[in-house]
Order: C-alpha cells, then sequence, then structure tokens
C-alpha cells in the first residue's frame, strides 16, 4: 500500500518562499545583476526540487517510477512558476519599481561595450527590450522561464530517486 505522499503545495510554496527571499537579498544588495547571482534562484530550485523528488519516492512503498516521481516534481514546479509569476511582477513593479531603468542601462552598457552597434541600433534594441518589460509579456517570460528550470529539477530527481515495481495485485490483501 502507498503511503500518503506529502503536500506538494506545501512543499512548492517553502520553494517560492526562499526564491522570494533569494531574489529580495539580491534586490536590496544591488546583485541582481550581477553575472554570478543570476544563477543562484536556477540552481536553487533545481537542487530542491530533485530533493523533494527523492523525499517523494522514499515516502513511496510500493510502484515508485520515474513517471509518478517526475510526475510529482512537475506539479511543484507548476505550482512554483505561478507563485514566482505572480511575485515577479509584485517585485518589478512595487518592491524594485527602479529595476526596469536599470535593466534598461544595463542593456545598454552592453551594447555598447560591445563597440560594433550604432546608436541607432541600440536605440532600437532597448525599444524592443522596453517592450518585454510590460507586465503581460514579463508574466509569461517568467513563468516560461520557471516552469523549465522546475522541469530540470523534476526530471532529475525522477532520475535521482529509487526506483521499485509495483506489488502485483494478486499479492496484495484485498480487503
Amino acid at each position: 500500500m502507498k503511503k500518503k505522499s506529502s503536500d506538494f503545495i506545501g512543499k512548492a510554496i517553502v520553494l517560492s518562499l526562499i526564491l522570494m527571499v533569494i531574489n529580495l537579498i539580491g534586490g536590496f544588495a544591488h546583485l541582481q545583476f550581477e553575472s554570478w547571482f543570476k544563477w543562484i534562484s536556477s540552481i536553487v530550485q533545481i537542487i530542491i526540487i530533485i530533493i523533494f523528488c527523492i523525499q517523494f519516492g522514499k515516502q513511496q512503498t510500493d510502484g515508485v517510477t520515474f513517471g509518478n516521481v517526475f510526475g510529482y516534481g512537475f506539479k511543484i514546479a507548476l505550482f512554483v512558476s505561478i507563485l514566482m509569476t505572480v511575485y515577479t511582477l509584485i517585485s518589478i513593479y512595487l518592491i524594485f519599481p527602479e529595476f526596469i531603468d536599470q535593466a534598461l542601462q544595463q542593456a545598454r552598457a552592453g551594447m555598447e561595450a560591445k563597440g560594433n552597434i550604432s546608436e541607432d541600433q541600440i536605440d532600437q534594441g532597448l525599444a524592443m527590450t522596453k517592450k518585454f518589460m510590460q507586465p503581460i509579456p514579463l508574466a509569461i517570460i517568467s513563468f516560461v522561464i520557471s516552469l523549465f528550470i522546475g522541469t530540470i529539477g523534476a526530471l532529475l530527481g525522477g532520475a535521482f530517486a529509487k526506483k521499485s515495481e509495483p506489488t502485483p495485485a494478486i499479492f496484495k490483501d484485498n480487503p
């Protein structure tokens, strides 16, 4: 008989809170544009989803397959993506409203550093970038990226979790 699995929504909330704290630390410490800091949230999300998948596999006593462990991890990733999309919009528009201007300045500096881009091309690139800084494109991009990263964690978690074959029905106790 399968043990009752732990609540994936609760685990998604815990992971989302961890990711929010990391983002807040980066925002208040002005680290969000550092190249090394951009990877912290992704690495943490992948590792924690792997850990949750392995725990899920250990909790199950009958029929642990890649598919059901991956499905569990994917459900966590999906809920994390929804929560982080809402948080990202709140963060960018309420907590750190200067983020968009700073991102555009960083983009301009990066284009100017290349040296082979004209001022007109830089302005066109920034105009396009600014279009993606609107709420709906930001929400879509945030959701897709978070879900992609979470799916990687779920795939790895499904691969690392201990598998077991289901007990044939003939050997199970029938009530």
